[in-house]
């Protein structure tokens, strides 16, 4: 039996969270793993997490609210251990930063919001197709949202980014399709991360509820999810054993959205 390939993952928003998640759970599958994130210090914990469960991973500190670094990730990831057969779009910022109407909404915030959760996945994207086109194998996996199919108030950037981000992938997905290359979204509920905290703190108070009866009933199953529960279905979409699907965007929410 031959030994399976050797397949290069790039995770970007990794230092913590549904990426940090992600990237370890690909690493245990033998991937060698870049993980990209803004804190140096949490990319160095991550690194040695990977390394000591065995693993091979290398990090790179990077914002992707900067357009030029978004630009050069790709080909930066790949001189540590070769070209990218498997890039995650994960890294986003959340309507938890500044929750306002549309009527009060701040520009600069919009513009931050859709260049990190929309801009920056289009331009890792396509920086990372000409290393699957030449093997005829990729996978792209984008971590959207349920607000990505349903609307959330105080959220208007982050809703219509995770919409886009939604549509653009389906687009990818449907040219790419006889290359060998599929791309999916996968679209969490509410995850337990800084972000999600913050947020919901605030729709608790805005509603004049108790925080922890309030997280209770955030899902038919009850609570909040893990970021490790969002991992196993990224390492499903980043397989083998998932060549045929491709432009698909799965709920992984607890029962929130069951359409």
């Amino acid at each position: 039996m031959s030994e399976p390939a050797r397949r290069v993952a790039l995770v970007t928003g990794a230092g913590r969270g549904i990426g940090r998640a992600s990237a370890t759970a690909l690493a245990a599958t033998g991937s060698p793993v870049v993980v990209a994130a803004r804190s140096s210090d949490e990319l160095d914990a991550v690194v040695s997490e990977i390394a000591t469960a065995g693993g091979e991973s290398a990090g790179l500190a990077c914002d992707l609210t900067d357009r030029a670094q978004s630009t050069t990730l790709v080909e930066k990831a790949a001189s540590a251990f070769g070209p990218i057969d498997i890039l995650v779009n994960n890294a986003g910022i959340g309507s938890s930063a500044d929750p306002r109407p549309l009527a009060e909404f701040r520009d600069v915030f919009w513009d931050e919001t859709l260049e990190l959760n929309l801009t920056a996945p289009y331009l890792l994207s396509k920086a990372a197709l000409p290393h699957m086109r030449a093997q005829r194998w990729g996978r792209i996996i984008t971590v959207a949202s349920i607000n990505g199919r349903v609307p959330s108030p105080y959220s208007g950037a982050y809703v219509a980014s995770k919409h886009g981000v939604i549509g653009l992938m389906r687009t990818l997905a449907l040219e790419q399709a006889a290359d060998g290359i599929t791309v999916n979204c996968v679209c969490p509920g509410p995850v337990r991360t800084r972000v999600n905290d913050a947020r919901i703190a605030f729709d608790a108070q805005r509603l004049g509820r108790e925080l922890e009866d309030y997280e209770q009933g955030l899902t038919p199953i009850g609570g909040r999810l893990e970021p490790e529960d969002i991992a196993p279905m990224v390492v499903y979409l980043a397989s083998d054993e998932a060549r045929m699907i491709t432009g698909q965007a799965y709920n992984v929410d607890g029962g929130v959205n069951m359409a």
